[in-house]
């Protein structure tokens, strides 16, 4: 799924849509105001970082930004969008699955956001992980998004596409139909029986293999170094604290806010 994926990334068309995103997500700007009081004193690692659409958000209030991404041509489009004047900002080629550029317990906060770390195989994903715990500081907030098998298994019926708009329901029929003729052979129950599962969504016009998991599936990966984690969908400040909770059958794509254990980690 990399290839692909990183084609997809490198296009021309995909770098200028990305390099003229600028608004946060709900459950961002959440964030941002959570931690308002903590972000002057934190050095921040914004990962998958695409054309800054965070950048101009966080990068003023934290003592130093770090935005990397693993497309030299995103990191060229956030270094022609944003001037920097001192080393408080900056942006580097990275990929998340080898953080080796940077020492360890470097970071206070880490950003992964428009899932990006679901663009990965699922071994990769948890090599990220661990990248994370090795330069995070201890009790460093990590905040990620992901896709929601949950939600796209609920989704994946003629009977959802209807609705009162004629025109709306044959393209959600279209659709559809190119999901199941993209993903074959899958079968639902495929779908039923996964914890996590890779697909060709209509992300860019089916261009890219992009990674589902269910929330419970993601609390395992996360328990073992990280600790309070919490859900939001992506387009609420409201977190969820029923797991079967009907928007957990709705949103395709939920955030998840936690903290790097401080055991046995420097500060």
């Amino acid at each position: 799924m990399g290839d692909r994926n990183s084609t997809t990334y490198a296009a021309a068309d995909i770098v200028n849509y990305y390099a003229q995103l600028n608004r946060l997500q709900p459950a961002e700007a959440a964030l941002l105001e959570q931690l308002r009081d903590q972000l002057p004193t934190m050095r921040m690692l914004d990962v998958g970082v695409g054309g800054g659409r965070t950048t101009q958000h966080f990068a003023p209030l934290v003592e130093q930004y770090v935005g990397i991404d693993y497309s030299p041509e995103m990191v060229a489009a956030c270094q022609k969008r944003f001037s920097q004047p001192d080393d408080s900002m900056r942006f580097r080629v990275a990929d998340a699955r080898d953080l080796s550029q940077f020492d360890d317990s470097s970071f206070d906060f880490i950003l992964f956001s428009f899932n990006g770390i679901d663009y990965v195989s699922h071994e990769d994903r948890l090599k990220i992980f661990q990248e994370i715990k090795r330069v995070g500081k201890g009790g460093c907030y990590f905040f990620f998004s992901s896709h929601n098998l949950q939600a796209l298994e609920s989704g994946l019926t003629w009977k959802k596409q209807i609705g009162s708009n004629p025109l709306k329901t044959y393209e959600n029929l279209v659709m559809l139909g190119l999901f199941w003729l993209f993903n074959r052979p899958m079968t639902r129950d495929t779908l039923a029986e996964a914890e996590h599962l890779i697909v060709r969504d209509e992300s860019h016009n089916f261009r890219l293999d992009t990674y589902y998991i269910r929330a419970a599936q993601q609390l395992k990966q996360l328990s073992k170094d990280f600790s309070q984690v919490e859900i939001y969908p992506w387009q609420s400040t409201e977190r969820v604290l029923d797991m079967d909770a009907a928007i957990m059958d709705r949103d395709l794509w939920v955030y998840y806010l936690c903290q790097l254990k401080t055991s046995g980690r420097a500060n």
